[in-house]
């Protein structure tokens, strides 16, 4: 398989300060990116605007040089393929949501969370990270068409999901994990695109960023693999390839749960304080950053 072109990507979101975990994936994506020759981008998804702050978003970046990670294209050195901030792209997902509208993969939905969870039943059925199966009853009619879409400079008030092809099998082949499986509308149900705060949704927006991007592999924790088969399908809506995707393991605490942004001992900031280095974090990490056919 050739690398070349590489465009790889780190997307953190500045909704806390970095840890361990998020420091590991991110390497990994730098040294990958390093091995092919390619290029490395800094996105920063910042559209979660509840939990955002701009501190965060300066020691992200901060912390990323400190740990010794280089990116070629960013907020903070620009390129061809910006803005790098999500924030700063709105018209480029609108523009995506019009052609999911245009070719009958979304629809708008005004059932609450609380209707779908009730509607779901038994809590086992959906992984307790992941958001349960959307009812089949929910949905409207597909032989009508969806109403139309607000113009360009009015908000979205209704949540807008796409409708996935019920029964059909996905597949990808992860560099980390080998082959994927999962059954539109069994593994997972229509999802959001955008909400009804007129914020689209991550699916959408990381998969159009990563297309207008030219992304060719996507670095990622392992939580976000049943988030491939939901890309793959705005990616097909959107008439654009996926990328490549290399899924990372997750670090767990000394408690057993996966670090998060509230393990405040364990964020890149506090270690660093605390006297590490980037070499003695990094250490026991190349086995990761192999590139592989």
């Amino acid at each position: 398989m050739s690398f070349s072109p590489y465009r790889g990507r780190l997307a953190p979101s500045p909704t806390g300060y970095l840890h361990l975990g998020h420091a590991r994936t991110f390497w990994i994506a730098a040294e990958r990116a390093r091995a092919a020759g390619g290029v490395l981008v800094l996105r920063d998804e910042d559209l979660d605007a509840t939990r955002f702050q701009l501190a965060f978003a300066d020691a992200m970046i901060e912390d990323l040089r400190w740990l010794g990670l280089r990116w070629q294209e960013g907020p903070d050195c620009g390129g061809p393929f910006g803005p790098y901030r999500q924030s700063e792209r709105r018209t480029l997902y609108r523009a995506a949501l019009a052609r999911l509208h245009a070719g009958g993969w979304i629809y708008p939905c005004r059932r609450t969370r609380r209707d779908v969870l009730e509607a779901a039943g038994a809590p086992h059925e959906h992984a307790a990270d992941d958001e349960p199966i959307y009812p089949p009853a929910f949905r409207p009619d597909p032989g009508l068409p969806a109403p139309p879409l607000p113009p360009p400079d009015e908000p979205i008030r209704v949540n807008w999901r796409l409708r996935v092809p019920d029964g059909e099998e996905l597949v990808f082949e992860d560099g980390r994990y080998g082959p994927q499986r999962a059954v539109a509308g069994v593994d997972f149900g229509d999802f959001l695109v955008w909400r009804k705060d007129d914020c689209p949704s991550y699916q959408l927006a990381c998969a159009a960023d990563d297309a207008a991007m030219e992304i060719s592999e996507v670095v990622r924790g392992a939580d976000l693999i049943r988030s491939t088969f939901r890309q793959a399908l705005v990616f097909r809506a959107l008439g654009r390839p996926p990328p490549r995707y290399h899924h990372c393991p997750l670090l767990h605490g000394a408690d057993g749960v996966r670090l998060a942004k509230r393990h405040d001992s364990l964020s890149l900031r506090a270690l660093r304080a605390g006297g590490a280095t980037p070499e003695s974090i990094c250490a026991g990490w190349s086995a990761e950053a192999t590139l592989t056919e």
